[in-house]
Formats: C-alpha cells, sequence, structure tokens
C-alpha cells in the first residue's frame, strides 16, 4: 500500500489501463476528496452521495482511454464530479444546499480578505450561519468559491473544471466575496 502512495497518478492510469482490477487504486485515492466536494456542492443525503460517487467513478473507468495525460487527472476527475453532481440536481429538480462544518469556518478567512477578519470570528459565527450565506450565493459563486477555498484548487485546474477561461474564475471568486460579504452584513454579522 505504501508502494501505492508514491506513485503518481499517470502511474496509477496507466496500472488501470493494463489490469481493470488496479482501478480500486484511483477509487481509494480519490473516494475522500470527490466525497467532500459532493457534500460541499450541496449534496446531504447519504445514499444521493453514494450514487454520485458510483456515477462518477464509473464515468471516470468507461472514460479513462479518452483522458489527456497532458492535463492534470484531478481537474479532469474534478470536472466529471462536478458535472454529475449538477445534473443529479437538474434531474432532482432541487437546488442544492451547501454544506459548511465548524472545522471549515476558518477558511472564510481567505474569502472574506477585505475585512478584519479577527472581529469577524469574534462573532463566533456559526455553521448555520454559513451555510445560510452560501445557500444564498448564486451557483457560479459557490461553485468557484468552493472550488477554491475548500478544495483549494489553483485558478488554472478551477478553469479546467468549469471549462471557462482563467480570467473569468478570478472575476467570479471577487464578485463571489463580495457578494458573501453583503449577505452576511444583512444577516447582521458585523464585520
Amino acid at each position: 500500500m505504501d508502494k501505492l502512495k508514491n506513485k503518481s497518478d499517470q502511474e496509477l492510469i496507466i496500472d488501470a489501463k493494463k489490469n481493470k482490477d488496479d482501478f480500486v487504486h484511483i477509487i481509494r485515492r480519490y473516494e475522500s476528496p470527490i466525497r467532500r466536494y459532493i457534500m460541499r456542492l450541496g449534496c446531504r443525503d447519504y445514499h444521493d452521495i453514494n450514487d454520485l460517487l458510483q456515477n462518477i467513478f464509473i464515468k471516470v473507468y468507461a472514460n479513462i482511454n479518452e483522458y489527456d495525460p497532458d492535463l492534470k487527472f484531478s481537474s479532469w476527475l474534478y470536472r466529471i464530479a462536478h458535472n454529475e453532481t449538477i445534473s443529479f440536481y437538474r434531474k432532482k429538480n432541487i437546488r442544492p444546499m451547501p454544506v459548511a462544518t465548524e472545522e471549515e469556518v476558518y477558511l472564510f478567512e481567505n474569502i472574506i480578505d477585505e475585512t478584519d477578519f479577527t472581529e469577524f470570528i469574534d462573532t463566533k459565527i456559526n455553521a448555520d450561519i454559513l451555510h445560510a450565506a452560501l445557500d444564498e450565493l448564486e451557483e457560479q459563486y459557490r461553485d468557484v468559491l468552493v472550488l477554491r477555498f475548500f478544495e483549494e484548487k489553483s485558478y488554472a485546474e478551477i478553469s479546467d473544471i468549469l471549462k471557462i477561461p482563467e480570467g473569468t474564475v478570478a472575476t467570479l471568486l471577487n464578485r463571489g466575496k463580495k457578494r458573501m460579504n453583503e449577505i452576511l452584513k444583512v444577516k447582521n454579522i458585523k464585520l
């Protein structure tokens, strides 16, 4: 198992192409991060999350030969996860409800960087308030904020995942941060 930790994504893909049973190593590496990503996009139901994970990895397996090794594998995988999750919501005709855990509250330091964040933390903002604020964000802003600050993706990776130019990523991040700030002000969170 330690030997697998030292393998790159490219090596795992080569192994999986040679032997379909080795695909499990890709799943083991990415199951937890993709699960978190799906949850951050708003999926809360345990069964729905597992169904989405299964669909995502089936799609990855079915299209592994189409993967371009010149691109970052994780970006390709996250794009599939993003598209599958959005399709899931469209099929169910529901709006996603973003999830923010107590541990993730500190990540908003990076989102609301125009404010004195120590005062913000002093208000003891809780996950419910963050959840409500995320819920009010337009999908385009929530997507880039989640990818940047929760999944810690670069602008280039976000561009690959969402299939938008890097300049648009920067614009959406800037507007999303401002919008989040406005939402929190309306909720009487003193910044």
